[in-house]
This record gives C-alpha cells, structure tokens and sequence, in this order.
C-alpha cells in the first residue's frame, strides 16, 4: 500500500540498483579491514608496537581484480584496534589470535 501510494500519489518511484546506498560492513568486514592494515604496518615497519593515536591508510577496493574503478583510501585507527584486540585477547577466537600472533602481535 505506501508503495502503491508512492508510486501513484506522490509520483515516487523506487531506487535504481546504482542508486541504492551500499550495503552496511559487518563486525567480520571490519575486523579483517583492521587485520589488512595490521599486516600493512608490520610488513613496512616489522613489527605491530603501534602508537596509540596511529591512524593507518589503507585501499579497499570492490575485489574485482583491482581495476581501480571501485578503490578507496580509508583511515583506520589501527593503534586504537591494537589496544583493544590485546584486552580481549581472552575472548578472541583462536583463529583471529593465531591471524595476529603470525604478524608480530606481542600478547
């Protein structure tokens, strides 16, 4: 009914599929983001002692072979990440603590 009367009343039609706002990231999206940037800062700088306030820049990209269409830059927070990952290393699953102990994550 209220797209019925979108539609014929107020002359509102429903959004194109490259209209609609991208889908929302998961808790798993945004780990393996943060785990990426992680990587990113051991591998340029050998080790994951990250400063507090650090903030990472990393590409993502829609995973389409990297044609560089769909890429952005974001910023994350990565010394902030670490903190919080060694105070619930207790409740990490095991696969996430082995993932970070293999880049250098001193527990």
């Amino acid at each position: 009914m209220q797209q019925w009367m979108c539609e014929q009343v107020l002359g509102i039609e429903p959004a194109g599929e490259d209209e609609k706002p991208p889908a929302r990231r998961t808790q798993a999206d945004k780990w393996a983001m943060h785990y990426e940037a992680a990587k990113q800062f051991y591998e340029r700088e050998g080790h994951l002692q990250v400063p507090r306030k650090h903030v990472e820049r990393i590409v993502v990209g829609d995973g389409n072979g990297g044609s560089g269409e769909n890429q952005e830059v974001r910023e994350l927070r990565l010394g902030a990440w670490i903190s919080n990952q060694r105070s619930r290393a207790a409740t990490l699953i095991p696969e996430r603590m082995e993932q970070l102990s293999t880049i250098g994550m001193r527990w």
